[in-house]
């Protein structure tokens, strides 16, 4: 089955995060790129959204998310 595409919006409501969180998680590599649809728009692989999701869910049933010390 063909994955859609996600625009951001829709992608905050599922993983919870701010815009500015997001855009820093695709920056530094912890969240998958966008797909640029035209020079403004982009969007993500829902595929690419729920695997990250679930590779989270994994790693929290599995005891491996570290959590910064402040």
């Amino acid at each position: 089955m063909p994955s859609c595409i996600l625009r951001l919006p829709q992608v905050l409501e599922r993983v919870g995060f701010s815009r500015s969180t997001l855009l820093s998680k695709v920056g530094d590599g912890t969240f998958p790129e966008p797909l640029f649809l035209s020079t403004r728009a982009r969007g993500w692989l829902e595929s690419d959204v729920e695997a990250w999701i679930e590779s989270r869910i994994q790693q929290r049933d599995g005891g491996q998310i570290q959590t910064a010390t402040v």
